[in-house]
């Protein structure tokens, strides 16, 4: 056989190799980590959900959203009121969990599709500002409408359940290993990552993902080539959106309990640092950013009192929350200047640049 054919034979292999390795990994890291790192984890990937969504809308159409805050605010708080049973005063309809889950994402996706027309209808910053409104507009309802969302306090987000299995902090053992709602949650989480990471990954790379990129490129060219400009936005706005929530509900469910403040204006920017930070229009870019973005500030919670100019909250100096947002804008404009590709994107061109080189020197 071939050099070339054998050259990307064993490059397949070895990706074959790593990406299980890379599942048994994660797999087993319930088994040795505490709740700390799970929690970690739990919150990069439901970031990584929502980076995703808001990649296909923001990095593969070229649409700029703000609004993104305002799609998790719906899918986590659908999802209280859809499986709470309204014993602590506030609505609830008592429905199955998993049942309560499926709905908010789908209640979030019909929100986003009342929204769709005028997505795609506006481009750039006059739908960035258009969606920042969404933000503005959910606070209002999330800090008045009490019954729903129990106001400025939040309210407690039931434990989900599924097969007959409870994700919360009743203690399950596991190979002698007490499981609690962090051990449980890690496994839902990495199979919703994993499907929505599949599942974007196919678009991308199919028909629907050569329109999106078609008009993120130039919408003129790609409507004079038939390519219906207006109702792709649209689907991809309420795709994105459908991403937030499935993101909102993970969220929810680690949180334990659901606060409007945690849904704002800032929350949309992490979200865009995100995708800026891995790489527009890559799924693997987006899980990268979202992992950075998303841990950073709880990395530098935990060693604040070792890190220079970095305190504990509360007790004067930099929060450590502060103290991310400086890093990671320090991120986005480095990577703006140097790495226009984002940290996936680069890593790919070079890999791809060496690869050639090497071929063609064997050649």
């Amino acid at each position: 056989m071939s050099e070339a054919l054998v050259r990307p034979l064993r490059l397949l292999s070895a990706r074959t190799y790593l990406w299980t390795a890379v599942a048994v990994l994660l797999l087993a890291l319930p088994f040795y980590l505490d709740r700390f790192w799970l929690q970690a984890g739990l919150f990069a990937m439901a970031a990584a959900i929502g980076a995703i969504g808001i990649n296909l809308l923001t990095g593969a159409t070229g649409q700029l959203s703000m609004g993104h805050a305002f799609f998790l605010a719906v899918g986590a708080y659908g999802y209280c009121v859809f499986a709470a049973d309204g014993g602590d005063g506030l609505a609830g309809l008592g429905l199955p969990t998993w049942l309560a889950a499926v709905l908010a994402v789908l209640v979030t996706g019909v929100a986003g599709g009342l929204f769709s027309p005028i997505s795609g209808r506006l481009s750039g910053a006059y739908l960035g500002i258009a969606t920042l409104a969404l933000v503005f507009i959910g606070q209002h309802v999330m800090f008045n409408a009490h019954d729903l969302t129990g106001g400025a306090n939040g309210r407690d987000v039931p434990p989900l359940s599924l097969f007959g299995l409870t994700f919360d902090d009743s203690e399950l053992l596991v190979a002698a290993v007490p499981f609690g709602s962090a051990e449980k949650l890690w496994y839902a989480g990495l199979v919703l990552l994993a499907a929505g990471a599949l599942f974007a990954r196919g678009v991308l790379r199919g028909r629907p993902g050569r329109a999106m990129n078609a008009i993120r490129d130039h919408r003129i060219a790609a409507g004079v080539l038939g390519v219906p400009v207006a109702r792709h936005r649209a689907a991809v706005f309420v795709l994105s959106s459908m991403y937030a929530a499935l993101a909102g509900v993970l969220l929810a469910l680690v949180f334990q309990r659901t606060v409007p403040d945690y849904f704002g204006i800032t929350l949309s920017l992490e979200y865009l640092a995100m995708i800026v930070i891995g790489g527009l229009g890559s799924v693997s870019g987006a899980v990268a950013g979202a992992v950075f973005v998303s841990v950073l500030p709880q990395l530098l919670t935990r060693w604040s009192d070792a890190l220079p100019l970095v305190s504990a909250p509360g007790t004067g100096g930099i929060a450590p929350g502060e103290a991310s947002r400086y890093l990671y804008g320090a991120a986005v404009v480095l990577v703006v200047l140097f790495l226009p590709g984002g940290l996936v994107g680069t890593a790919v061109r070079r890999r791809t640049g060496n690869d050639t080189g090497t071929h063609t020197e064997e050649r």
